[in-house]
């Protein structure tokens, strides 16, 4: 349980929160590369830590992340004309460019000098992986951009399913680092079989094992923290375990367990306190499907399951289309769709989850954790110390590795698919498996 002192700390994002303004440390997606996919495209309202800002790409395909609204009068630049190498307001034709320079001001005197005088907000850009990168801290703060863990190589494969959800971003992590669940909600997506080893196709995933209470162990890392979920095999339970392990990359990313064709990621972007933008990500070789194929087998399909703006039909106020016969008929839970399964169980929480009411048990620990270490983590910032993932020693998000396998009983979880980069920092790890 958390206080409700310590709830807020954890979770709230917007103005001067804590929490935000340790995000605001880190590159954060703004949004996906296909939305603002070509020069002098549709400008593209988005909106992260309760500020609300407009996407756009100029003529020569430079991307721009501004304050949204126009600074001479303060009307939306969604609406704008995206022409000439800058975004046009409406209103009286004042036009700023990718870096906020005012380049015209079509209701001012030719010579006024105006223009010289006024900047208007502008967040530095990168992009990478899919994604269209902000920065959104102090300038002095700012890191290097690097590929993020889900691009391990410049060619990686890469599909992005996108979902705004209607609840504060970290129940939804708290989600994507919960193994237990995924026996239960998604059972019947994520099925016992006789496999060596989890396995995708093309309508559900295949595990190894039929045990719904894992054995919970968890480790401190420098990038957060790694946990394993241990679990009978359905194959010689005796001298083998089932091993799960997943990662927790602070402040808003999981790396999840691979299966035999590709690895799975998750980023949660907060839009606001009680708003998030939501990416499950799919990642590898050849063997990783296409952006549509993952989106069709999530039931996350633009102009389907969400518009094009990713904003999703199945909602509370609909009881998310769930299908009662389906249920009857064996479906668990009668919503199609892993992260559809998930948004039901995270929207039903409220829009921030009252903590002080949670009775957790064993298989909670990787949640005991990550609240631990994230209050933590806020404490240390209001007391001047470094935004957590942002000091030294540090690791290269695309050289971390989650595993999943059944092996002896006596293997250590802790340096299965390990990188060296990793096991060089593994020694000075705070293990919290206590």
């Amino acid at each position: 349980m958390l206080t409700k002192e310590e709830n807020d700390l954890l979770c709230r994002v917007e103005g001067d929160a804590p929490m935000g303004q340790i995000m605001r440390r880190h590159w954060m997606p703004a949004c996906l590369i296909e939305e603002v996919p070509e020069p002098d495209c549709d400008p593209l309202k988005v909106r992260i830590f309760g500020e609300d800002l407009v996407v756009f790409r100029d003529t020569e395909g430079r991307v721009g992340v501004l304050d949204e609204m126009c600074p001479h009068r303060r009307a939306s630049l969604v609406f704008g004309r995206n022409e000439e190498c800058g975004l046009r307001c409406l209103y009286h034709g004042w036009k700023i460019d990718v870096e906020g320079n005012v380049v015209e001001m079509s209701s001012e005197p030719p010579g006024s000098g105006f223009a010289e005088k006024v900047k208007h907000k502008a967040y530095p850009v990168r992009e990478g992986a899919g994604f269209v990168w902000v920065y959104m801290g102090p300038a002095e703060t700012m890191p290097e951009w690097q590929p993020p863990v889900f691009q391990p190589t410049p060619d990686t494969r890469i599909a992005i399913a996108k979902i705004h959800i209607d609840c504060n971003w970290a129940q939804i992590l708290e989600g994507a680092i919960d193994s237990a669940h995924s026996s239960s909600l998604h059972s019947s997506d994520m099925v016992p079989a006789r496999v060596p080893g989890a396995a995708a196709t093309d309508v559900n995933w295949l595990r190894p094992s039929t045990d719904k209470a894992p054995r919970m162990q968890v480790q401190r890392t420098p990038f957060g923290f790694r946990y394993a979920a241990i679990r009978r095999p359905i194959a010689n339970p005796q001298t083998h375990d089932y091993i799960r392990t997943t990662l927790f990359i602070a402040p808003y990313s999981a790396l999840i367990p691979p299966n035999n064709l590709y690895n799975v990621a998750i980023v949660h972007v907060p839009t606001d306190d009680t708003h998030t933008a939501f990416h499950f990500i799919a990642f590898g070789g050849a063997s990783c499907p296409s952006t549509e194929e993952w989106r069709k087998f999530l039931h996350a399909q633009v102009g389907i399951d969400v518009d094009k703006y990713f904003r999703k039909v199945r909602t509370r106020a609909n009881n998310y289309l769930q299908d009662r016969k389906a249920m009857k008929l064996g479906n668990y839970t009668g919503v199609p769709g892993i992260p559809n399964q998930d948004i039901v169980m995270w929207e039903t929480m409220g829009p921030i989850a009252d903590r002080s009411q949670d009775r957790l048990g064993a298989s909670d620990l990787a949640i005991v954790e990550f609240r631990r270490q994230m209050v933590e983590a806020v404490k240390e910032f209001l007391a001047g110390g470094a935004a957590i993932g942002t000091a030294e020693p540090r690791i290269p998000q695309n050289k971390l590795n989650s595993f999943e396998g059944v092996v002896p009983k006596s293997t250590d979880w802790r340096v299965m698919n390990v990188s060296a980069e990793e096991l060089a920092l593994t020694g000075q790890a705070t293990s919290a498996a206590e």
